[in-house]
């Protein structure tokens, strides 16, 4: 919440199951925006400005598949693990989706401002060593730790300050009443750390459908992200596992209007004449690119965290 500057329809525990257990249920979309990091000018991006999504994404077994099925479009991970609780089962569950889906990782260590200010350099550096020897035999041994309150006093207080005063929130390097700490460095270590994104617009659209819901006067609305391919307004999109094909309406990119989406990129597509009760997470395509089969075979791993 404290990086995003923009946010989906779907986006920052918008459930309100999700909101009253105070944990992630489902995923959600939102984004920033920096300045175009040297080395991947150098690269040959020519842009000004590097748009990065955020998914929350939380590592219960439910979501694994979904999550999985977008790895191909995951260039770093943002494991935040609360400093005060340390390493938890949920997390070695994250960890998990992490090393099957990017080798770039940058560990979160949020709520440090409830450290005492004397104890804290110390206890920060205690949980670093918990975190690093855990990440010891994964990929991610060398991965970038940083401390941080993403809103120092907690959420609710924030939350009443906001009602009372509306501040502007800015990132600081020291504590602040109802601000954030630290969080100017993870963006620094994230734009640092940030590989060159690799896309292409070639082959078929594959478009992976995470929430799907009806606007009254325009027709319904599936949100997801581009995992191959490109299309847009007014190109046929086939559902393959409904055998139904719609028109595209029109496009939006977090509730900005777009003509074009590429592999990627998140996106609101809105087509006509489709219930939206038929589907909730799943495929649209390039008519005919989907090949539905009957049965497969799996070569199936165990991960080495399994009990």
């Amino acid at each position: 919440k404290t990086l995003s500057t923009l946010l989906s329809t779907a986006a920052l525990d918008k459930s309100k199951q999700s909101r009253q257990r105070g944990m992630t249920l489902d995923l959600g979309f939102s984004c920033f925006f920096l300045d175009m990091p040297p080395h991947l000018r150098d690269s040959g991006f020519a842009e000004q400005q590097l748009q990065m999504t955020l998914v929350d994404c939380p590592g219960h077994a439910s979501l694994i598949r979904t999550i999985i099925g977008g790895a191909q479009i995951i260039d770093m991970v943002l494991l935040v693990v609360d400093a005060n609780k340390g390493w938890q089962a949920q997390t070695t569950e994250c960890l998990v989706l992490a090393e099957l889906t990017s080798p770039h990782l940058v560990v979160a260590l949020n709520k440090v401002d409830t450290f005492p200010q004397e104890e804290r350099d110390e206890r920060l550096q205690k949980v670093k060593m918990d975190i690093r020897r855990r990440l010891q035999t994964t990929r991610f041994k060398d991965a970038p730790l940083v401390g941080v309150a993403a809103c120092v006093g907690g959420e609710k207080v924030a939350a009443v300050t906001n009602e009372e005063e509306n501040p502007k929130e800015t990132a600081t390097t020291s504590p602040t009443p109802h601000g954030n700490f630290n969080m100017d460095t993870l963006v620094n270590i994230l734009q640092e750390e940030l590989p060159p994104p690799k896309r292409t617009r070639e082959g078929p659209f594959y478009f992976s459908i995470d929430h799907c819901f009806p606007i009254r006067g325009q027709g319904t609305v599936l949100t997801g992200t581009v995992l191959s391919g490109s299309t847009k307004v007014n190109d046929i999109i086939e559902f393959p596992t409904l055998g139904m094909e719609r028109k595209i309406k029109s496009m939006q990119m977090f509730r900005r209007k777009t003509l074009q989406i590429s592999q990627g990129d998140r996106a609101g597509i809105c087509v006509s004449n489709f219930d939206s009760k038929l589907l909730e997470r799943g495929v649209a395509a390039t008519p005919h690119a989907v090949q539905l089969l009957r049965g497969a075979l799996a070569l199936v791993r165990k991960v080495p965290y399994y009990k």
